[in-house]
């Protein structure tokens, strides 16, 4: 029989799969002597059981029975005795940390029976009601589902009553009726009696953690972090201590370096006199953690010397939470704090100066979103703007949108293509999805531990907590300014989480500082230069530490890294901005924009030719811009390789619209107008119209239909290598043809582009010899990859539309029509456009990439398609062994970060 049930004692950091990631550091901090209430973990197996069952495992009951008895003999108390009760917390904890996700219940155990004994015992008989009240509150929003709201409109009310601000002020008496208030709510919005058996409060706060892993926050959560949705959460069960006994007790949320900059130093919030809630809610502001030492040196003092143990044995940043009660220290939880990319990077470097990391591991502590996120743009220091107001600086950027007052409103306008900054007083959970939608995050409370700030930097979301100047109404959808001047919803505002200023109107951005040090390209630091400054004062300016970081790592990246890094590109401005961010070659240059404006006409002449001699005059149009066009590609990344697409798209991208022209045509006949040219013009549009273009006549079917036109492409391509050549320069092309589904089609081509090479070569007098290959983007050109591999040099995997037609989905269609409903229902927990589906379609390039090795041992294969940027995605690219990625300029350094990080095996492919 499973054991569901484990002390702090049993356990250790390493079994977080088992006790989730709160559980095992609780038991790591116990196993190291800090000062932990005592308490157990129920595990996830428990949690996962009762996903799958509805119901708790034979045995849990009697467990949690045998670790409760434990607990009270540790404690000396019995869980809600009327005499001196023993509470205990309920909290959540996954293996991996979903800050505000999932519930949390305080106080559990106590009743009517024992309140008024927990306040003798005390002496204090206001901190009991104050315990009750925030027991009923926590548990008749978390385990009985009733709207947090009305608890909390009805605590509004008794303030504004009694004529004070904060609940701290609320005597004995206030939070007596304001218990039994609380009491109505929950009998009136459950239809029960609050719960007073102590045993049946445990179990049933218990039940709501477990279903607290399957709320929509907590789902969508996931979907964004890319935590898979089968995990499950466990239960810690926590002996109480208590931070709301007064001015000596206080509880607080500290970092052991900043997590906004990566600066060294102690960082926090601290509140005194409150429960831990009262912290990451943001319902109060708080003080810097700083302060304790004025107000508790001794607790302020030994939390120090806790936090310096923390980080030299966890070899990282710590978050931790901590209550004193009455003059005591107790540890309530450490983790591994989230930061920001440019901490991320800066910490990293750090940690290998001070010797605590090898730059292996740095590498792993660090990831491509994190790197993207670095390349935001960033305000425009010259740029005029109007500051009406300024907070903390809780996670950076820069954010302009319209001011959006509630999630709901800025998931519509983001849906329809706005901008959107979301205003609140403070985020809970709910908010996520307005999270997720906004450019940006406003509150006018809360600290740099709220949950607004701990959330927005886990998604790479610019936020500006703790703006109190603001008087923030969600109600009447504006905010007021301190000079009384309003912003009302729809207004755009923008905001610098690196500055923690508010402007009225947009500002305009420039690009980061990171993106000018990486289009450095070539002339990056060995892994020893940017050293960074480890005697715990910033080392000059904290933007030019993380650029020193950012080098510092990517060029030891480089030389980690097994795969090439090649680029999309179709112009040679593209071409020199990806060599200049560290691209390796071209992977993919599409010819489609070759032929469009002035050109477009004459390819149009060429497909609706009636002879050989009209197709070859119009054919002659375009040799010598297309001739152009490739020679300055190649120029621009002279001495690597350049893969060219032959030409791919649809006929009717080339051709007038078919509806257009009809009805021109039947306008005409009604008005006795007709022109010959475009009746017969019209016949032939719909000779050539297709019901679906897409898997129509396009790519190499083209070729095989009408070969001028791409024959044509390979000739230019051969003069303007010839040319170059002359030059003395290294020109290296390579030929693929698309839409390859059987050997015999890819061998017609291959065998006419090799004629047209060699007499280019004879013509010029200069050797040539390019590699042919083929884009695999059909299931069957994958399944028959060792028959194409016989004749093709190299394979690259057109993964977008590999995914299209393995799946079925025609992409422009499905996104915006189901591919919601399929996220929801855990279909797939991303679309397999943005991240391989492994299992499907990654399936299909494993065994192509396989099967063309065994027969062509030196077949070059790599990834063309906009996968081959996805951290994701390029982990498995790895992990099979292909040659290279190729990406959007822009994505080349994260590819290049996440190919080295990819090789190492481990870290977190998502963001920190």
């Amino acid at each position: 029989m499973s054991t569901y049930v484990f002390d702090f004692a049993e356990g250790n950091k390493d079994l977080k799969d088992l006790l989730g990631g709160k559980g095992a550091n609780l038991a790591e901090m116990t196993n190291l002597g800090l000062p932990v209430p005592p308490g157990f973990t129920i595990t996830t197996e428990a949690c996962r059981h009762w996903l799958r069952h509805g119901e708790e495992p034979e045995g849990l009951a009697a467990e949690v029975e045998e670790h409760l008895r434990r607990l009270e003999e540790a404690m000396g108390k019995r869980l809600g005795e009327p005499g001196d009760p023993l509470l205990v917390s309920v909290r959540s904890g996954a293996k991996f940390s979903m800050p505000g996700m999932m519930d949390t219940v305080l106080n559990v155990g106590l009743s009517d029976a024992c309140v008024g004994g927990l306040g003798e015992q005390a002496g204090d008989e206001r901190f009991a009601w104050d315990s009750y009240r925030r027991l009923l509150q926590m548990f008749g929003a978390t385990v009985l589902g009733i709207d947090a709201a009305l608890f909390a409109e009805r605590l509004e009310q008794v303030r504004d009553k009694r004529g004070v601000s904060a609940d701290t002020d609320l005597d004995a008496a206030d939070l007596r009726g304001l218990v039994e208030d609380f009491k109505a709510i929950v009998k009136e919005h459950s239809g029960r009696d609050f719960p007073q058996d102590p045993r049946e409060q445990l179990d049933l706060a218990v039940r709501a953690v477990f279903m607290s892993w399957n709320t929509e926050r907590a789902r969508l959560y996931r979907r964004q972090e890319r935590i898979p949705d089968d995990l499950g959460t466990a239960v810690n069960v926590v002996a109480m201590v208590f931070g709301n006994l007064g001015g000596d007790s206080g509880t607080g949320v500290a970092f052991t370096r900043d997590p906004a900059t990566g600066t060294q130093g102690v960082y926090g919030d601290y509140l005194p006199n409150a429960q831990g809630e009262d912290v990451v809610a943001g319902i109060r502001n708080t003080l810097p953690v700083a302060e304790l030492e004025r107000l508790d040196k001794g607790s302020y003092d030994e939390l120090l010397r806790i936090m310096a143990v923390l980080e030299r044995h966890y070899a990282d940043l710590c978050d931790i939470e901590f209550t004193i009660e009455r003059g005591r220290l107790w540890m309530l939880q450490t983790r591994v704090g989230k930061r920001t990319a440019a901490a991320a990077f800066r910490i990293a470097a750090q940690l290998v100066d001070e010797g605590l990391i090898d730059m292996d591991e740095a590498l792993r502590r660090v990831t491509g979103q994190q790197l993207a996120q670095l390349m935001f743009p960033q305000f425009d220091p010259a740029a005029p703007r109007e500051l009406i107001a300024c907070g903390m600086a809780a996670s950076p950027g820069a954010a302009v949108g319209k001011a959006a007052f509630d999630s709901a409103t800025a998931i519509e306008w983001a849906a329809a293509g706005e901008q959107v900054i979301l205003v609140r007083r403070e985020t809970n959970p709910d908010d996520l999805g307005g999270m997720v939608a906004a450019r940006g995050v406003l509150t006018s409370r809360g600290g740099k531990t709220s949950h607004a700030a701990v959330v927005a930097r886990g998604m790479g979301r610019t936020c500006v907590v703790g703006v109190d100047a603001l008087r923030v109404d969600p109600r009447q959808g504006e905010f007021t300014t301190p000079d009384g001047a309003r912003v009302r919803e729809g207004d755009v505002i923008s905001i610098d989480g690196g500055t923690g200023e508010v402007f009225r109107g947009p500002v305009d951005v420039v690009a980061s500082a990171v993106v000018d040090a990486l289009l450095g390209g070539e002339d990056q630091p060995d892994e020893h230069a940017a050293r960074s400054d480890v005697d715990g004062k910033p080392a000059g300016d904290e933007q030019r530490d993380v650029v020193a970081a950012v080098q510092r790592l990517m060029a030891y990246a480089d030389s980690r890294r097994r795969m090439a890094v090649r680029a999309n590109a179709d112009t040679g401005s593209d071409a020199m901005r990806a060599r200049s961010f560290g691209a390796e070659g071209i992977g993919l240059c599409r010819t489609e924009h070759m032929f469009l404006g002035a050109r477009r006409r004459i390819v149009e002449q060429v497909i609706l030719a009636r002879s050989d001699e009209q197709r070859d005059a119009a054919l002659e149009q375009l040799v010598e811009p297309q001739r152009r066009d490739f020679q300055e590609i190649l120029e621009a990344m002279d001495g690597l390789p350049v893969t060219i697409r032959l030409l791919d798209p649809p006929l009717h991208e080339f051709l007038p619209d078919l509806t257009a022209l009809s009805v021109k045509v039947a306008v005409a006949e009604a008005q006795g107008k007709v022109n010959p040219a475009d009746v017969e013009l019209l016949a032939q549009v719909q000779r050539l119209d297709e019901q679906n273009p897409m898997l129509g006549m396009r790519g190499v079917r083209l070729a095989l239909v009408v070969p001028g036109l791409v024959l044509l492409q390979v000739r230019a391509v051969a003069e303007a290598a010839a040319e170059l050549k002359s030059l003395g320069r290294d020109p290296r092309p390579e030929i693929m043809v698309p839409l390859v589904a059987a050997v015999q089609e890819f061998e017609i081509v291959r065998e006419q582009a090799k004629a047209v090479i060699d007499e280019v070569a004879a013509e010029r007098g200069v050797e040539l010899s390019f590699p042919i290959g083929t884009m695999i983007e059909l299931p069957r050109a994958a399944l028959t990859g060792h028959q194409i591999a016989e004749a093709a040099e190299f394979f690259s995997f057109g993964t977008n539309d590999l995914t299209q037609t393995a799946w079925g989905f025609s992409r422009d269609d499905v996104e915006a029509a189901f591919f919601p409903r399929y996220l929801d229902a855990g279909i797939f927990g991303v679309s397999p456009f943005e991240s391989l589906d492994v299992e499907g379609v990654g399936r299909l390039v494993s065994i192509a990439a396989w099967e063309g090795k065994e027969t062509r041992p030196d077949l070059k294969i790599g990834v063309c398609g906009e996968h081959g940027g996805d951290p994701h995605s390029i982990h498995f690219f790895e992990s099979i062994s292909l040659d290279y990625v190729s990406c959007s300029p822009f994505r080349v350094p994260v590819a290049r970060l996440e190919a080295a990080r990819a090789v190492l095996g481990e870290g977190n492919v998502g963001s920190a």
